[in-house]
């Protein structure tokens, strides 16, 4: 499937701050949506539509926060670049703490903002080629047999065929022949492997 286009979406209620950051983005030959308010924009956005978003942190009805913790519940993972005066760093420091990839003061230099929008767009395609990445791991998982799971995760723990097969009450030979199943099935080419792959679904402590 291809990948759609990237789209920078900008959410501010100040019109002339839409307008001028609209032919900014689209002077760095960017595709650009603008919405208005929090809720307009949360009506129209699809969660697999690759992007970023610039976001004004103060505005009516709902603000930015409120909107940013909105798209965390809906698991979005667009990168939030967010907008703010000069009164609002608490706010943005909050932000940040939420997951928020960037600030920006106002006034800001145009370069700055363009060179924000950039690396949020290079984040943005990482972490939609990690979720693949792990939608895929997921997928042969879930092809294994229940005995197969228990295998997997007791070698990937770095117990031996010997261990495991005392731990499961099964032969040293049924182990293994699990094993090789579950590398099969997994498409793994070796344990340290298999480990990452383990590692990329449920990081461990």
């Amino acid at each position: 499937m291809k990948d759609l286009p990237q789209i920078v979406y900008v959410v501010d209620d100040d019109d002339a701050v839409r307008d001028s950051l609209r032919l900014l983005l689209k002077s760095a030959a960017l595709s650009c949506e603008v919405h208005s308010a929090a809720r307009e924009f949360l009506a129209a956005y699809d969660p697999a539509q690759p992007g970023c978003l610039v976001l004004d942190v103060r505005m009516p009805g709902m603000s930015g926060l409120e909107m940013q913790h909105e798209l965390n519940l809906r698991g979005a993972i667009i990168p939030v670049i967010f907008i703010t005066g000069h009164g609002d760093i608490p706010m943005a420091v909050e932000a940040m703490q939420h997951g928020a990839f960037d600030f920006l003061q106002k006034p800001f230099r145009d370069q700055e903002l363009l060179d924000r929008v950039q690396r949020a767009l290079v984040r943005d395609t990482e972490n939609r080629a990690r979720l693949r990445h792990t939608d895929r791991i997921k997928e042969r998982l879930a092809t294994l047999s229940p005995r197969e799971r228990e295998v997997l995760d007791l070698v990937t723990q770095g117990k031996a065929n010997k261990m495991v097969a005392g731990d499961l009450g099964v032969s040293q030979r049924t182990v293994e022949i699990h094993r090789a199943h579950v590398m099969q099935k997994m498409e793994a080419g070796s344990l340290a492997e298999l480990v990452r792959m383990m590692m990329a679904i449920a990081p461990r402590p």
